[in-house]
């Protein structure tokens, strides 16, 4: 008999996700991306920090300061936008799934990369004009969003295997 506890194709991706925003540096906020198409074959992962070849040990991890540009936010790429960029194939009908509802400017960038469907955890800035500038555009463009609804809150990872 086939094993009955497995996971879904959504809790597959989520947990791809929030494993891929473990690679972040970013002490405060880790986020992470899963892209896939629609045979369920992941073609593109990112999660957020800063650019390639930018020292994460020179530019600020700050959330405030004096200046903007003493903190991280006029630096770091965002996890959608790093999936979008390390796409392998056409994101033509794809759907993205996310740790956090997109920034509006994520969600130009999953507009125009032709992305249909986004899968959130959690929507903790819906009340932030970003949010609600996201949220507006989706609609005009015809790109739908679901929260993400989990069997069970966690998923086990063991890196130990029986001999």
């Amino acid at each position: 008999m086939k094993r009955k506890n497995f996971i879904s194709w959504d809790e597959y991706f989520m947990g791809i996700a929030i494993l891929s925003a473990q690679r972040s540096k970013d002490p405060s906020t880790q986020v992470g991306a899963c892209i896939v198409n629609q045979k369920n074959r992941i073609i593109g992962i990112g999660y957020n920090g800063f650019p390639t070849g930018c020292s994460d040990d020179l530019l600020p991890w700050e959330k405030e300061a004096e200046s903007p540009n003493d903190t991280k936010y006029p630096y770091v790429v965002h996890a959608e936008a790093n999936a979008i960029l390390n796409a392998t194939k056409d994101l033509e009908g794809a759907r993205i799934y996310v740790a956090l509802f997109p920034c509006n400017e994520c969600t130009k960038l999953i507009i125009q990369s032709g992305i249909k469907e986004i899968v959130y955890l959690s929507d903790k800035y819906r009340d932030t004009d970003s949010v609600k500038a996201s949220k507006k555009l989706l609609g005009m463009a015809h790109v739908t969003y679901r929260r993400f609804e989990p069997k069970s809150r966690e998923l086990h990872i063991s890196f130990e295997m029986e001999s």
